[in-house]
């Protein structure tokens, strides 16, 4: 999966599916180079589990704008307590300064200067309800088709390919912005993940981070049983040094996967681990290209990826992009069986 129930025995982190992403995307908006499409998704099997947001968490993308993994920028998404089948949504767009630490998952209310959309309703059926915002921001949050195509059993089943799409009917809630790209900082290379954080059990006045996602699949793939928890806990500047629970470093244990899957020799193997640490999606917004530049709802990043890990041994799992993406913002498809969760 691209990050699915990403915690151990395939449960979602903090043991909460609202705040359990699924994927994210960030590509150049069709037929528009000076503007940036941002997805956050989070949820899986919407709404079995859950059906809205958590209020009490705040959902996050962040920007690297100096190739630092360090965030200079934030997209801050926060929704209010669901009450008579209506939640509604606030964003804000923060400029954390040059050397401020955020492992306590902290952003001090002063930073975020911008305060982009205010109070946009939450879509909880087929109907996309878009609200514009400062800036000529657009914003939708809601019930959506999960845009994710993957043979699920197939990787479950050691590989085994069939072809067979498990995300083909099933939905997620998404988080999407379309801004013009020069509030993503003047440089057009940027580094972008998502994360989520909650309260804390003891201290509900002090949130902590609870999953985080740059690069599709990295640690669904790559990190096995508390090592999951521990990867969506860790900052991206610190992944490469930080130890696993085990004991060697993350990049020494993806080192010793791509050897395991791919046959990579030593030295081979810890390059493409450098590459994939820090965790963060590289993205160029002047491109309209995909994937590895940004990703795109239509980018077949499975197949990209197994061909990494595996030095072409797996060319890919049969399973292509969905056929009901929108042609327009939010892009994401209708949910299905809307109707029966109106």
């Amino acid at each position: 999966m691209a990050d699915h129930l990403d915690a151990p025995g395939l449960t979602s982190p903090a043991m909460d599916a609202r705040v359990d992403i699924t994927d994210h995307y960030a590509f150049q908006k069709p037929g528009h180079p000076d503007r940036t499409i941002l997805i956050l998704n989070v949820n899986p099997l919407a709404p079995t589990h859950a059906d809205e947001f958590r209020s009490d968490a705040v959902y996050e993308t962040l920007i690297d704008t100096d190739g630092d993994a360090h965030p200079n920028i934030a997209f801050r998404y926060r929704f209010t307590p669901k009450a008579h089948g209506n939640q509604f949504a606030h964003v804000t767009r923060a400029e954390i300064p040059e050397g401020a630490g955020l492992e306590d998952g902290h952003i001090h209310e002063e930073w975020e200067k911008d305060h982009l959309i205010e109070h946009a309703p939450v879509s909880f059926d087929s109907h996309a309800i878009v609200t514009g915002g400062r800036s000529t921001v657009k914003f939708f949050a809601g019930l959506r088709s999960d845009p994710f195509f993957f043979d699920l059993l197939g990787f479950l089943d050691g590989l085994k390919f069939t072809g067979s799409d498990f995300f083909i009917d099933k939905n997620v809630f998404g988080i999407a912005l379309d801004l013009p790209s020069e509030l993503l900082g003047e440089n057009p290379k940027i580094g972008v993940w998502a994360r989520t954080l909650v309260p804390m059990l003891m201290q509900p006045d002090h949130l902590t981070q609870a999953d985080q996602m740059g690069r599709p699949a990295i640690n669904t793939v790559f990190n096995h049983g508390p090592d999951k928890n521990l990867f969506n806990l860790t900052q991206p500047a610190d992944q490469r040094n930080a130890a696993t629970t085990g004991g060697p470093s993350f990049l020494e244990l993806f080192t010793s996967e791509l050897q395991t899957l791919g046959g990579y020799g030593g030295s081979e193997a810890k390059s493409i681990a450098e590459i994939l640490l820090p965790d963060v999606l590289t993205f160029d917004y002047s491109s309209s290209g995909g994937f590895l530049n940004g990703r795109r709802l239509q980018d077949d990043v499975i197949d990209i990826e197994l061909n990494l890990v595996t030095q072409g041994g797996v060319t890919g799992d049969k399973v292509g992009p969905h056929t009901d993406y929108l042609s327009d913002f939010p892009y994401l498809g209708n949910p299905h069986n809307s109707s029966k969760r109106s």
